[in-house]
C-alpha cells in the first residue's frame, strides 16, 4: 500500500512537471503565416528560438528572407514580438494553463520565396538549457517556485512516514488495551475464585 501510495505521488510529480520540447525545420511561402500552438502551465517557464535558414552559405541571406514573429498567451496577451528579423529568440513564464500561439508570417514578396524556418520551443526542464535567453528576474521566480515545490514534497513525505509511525504506535497501543483488558478480565475472575474459595471454608 505505500509503495502503491509513493509511486502515485511520484506520478503526479511528474506528471506536473513534465517538460516538453518542439523543435522543427519547415517551409514558409512568402506572404504566409504558420502558427503553433503549445500548452503551457502557469507558473512554467518557456523559451523559444526561431531562425531562416540560408540557402546559400556561401552568400548573405537576401534581403527578401525575413519573418515577423508574435508569442500570445491563451488570453491574446502578446509576450514576444518581432517584425522583419531573421533569427531571434524568446522566454516566458507562463502567467495561467493553456495553449500558447507563435506565429511566424514570411513577408510578402515578389516573386514569391520559400524560406525554410528552424524553429525551437522548450518547456520545463527543457527550458534550462537556454540560460542566456531567460531574464535573471523569471530564473529567479522559477528557482523561488521549484523550492517551493521540493519543500512540498518533501513535507509530503514526512507527513507520511509520521502518519504511518503513528499508526504503528496506535496499533500497539490497542493491542496493549486489549491484553490489558484480557488480563483484567483473567484477574477479576481469578480474584472472584479466590475470594468465593475462601468463603467457603
Amino acid at each position: 500500500m505505500d509503495l502503491h501510495r509513493s509511486s502515485t505521488i511520484i506520478l503526479l510529480i511528474l506528471s506536473i512537471l513534465s517538460p516538453a520540447t518542439l523543435s522543427m525545420r519547415y517551409e514558409l511561402l512568402s506572404g504566409h503565416t504558420k502558427c503553433i500552438s503549445e500548452e503551457i502551465h502557469a507558473n512554467a517557464m518557456s523559451v523559444g528560438k526561431y531562425s531562416i535558414v540560408n540557402p546559400h552559405e556561401d552568400h548573405p541571406l537576401p534581403a527578401s528572407h525575413k519573418i515577423t514573429v508574435k508569442v500570445t498567451s491563451p488570453q491574446g496577451t502578446a509576450y514576444h514580438e518581432a517584425d522583419g528579423v531573421s533569427t531571434g529568440q524568446f522566454s516566458l513564464t507562463a502567467v495561467e494553463t493553456g495553449d500558447y500561439i507563435t506565429c511566424i508570417s514570411a513577408v510578402d514578396h515578389k516573386p514569391e520565396t520559400m524560406l525554410t524556418i528552424d524553429f525551437d520551443w522548450r518547456t520545463g526542464v527543457h527550458s534550462k538549457d537556454w540560460p542566456s535567453v531567460a531574464k535573471r528576474s523569471q530564473v529567479e521566480n522559477m528557482e523561488s517556485e521549484v523550492k517551493k515545490l521540493f519543500d512540498t514534497v518533501t513535507s509530503i513525505h514526512d507527513e507520511m512516514f509520521y502518519l504511518r509511525d503513528r499508526a504503528s504506535v496506535l496499533a500497539l497501543e490497542d493491542f496493549l488495551r486489549e491484553e490489558e483488558a484480557h488480563l483484567n478480565t483473567r484477574y477479576h475472575v481469578s480474584r472472584t475464585e479466590i475470594v468465593l474459595t475462601s468463603l467457603r471454608f
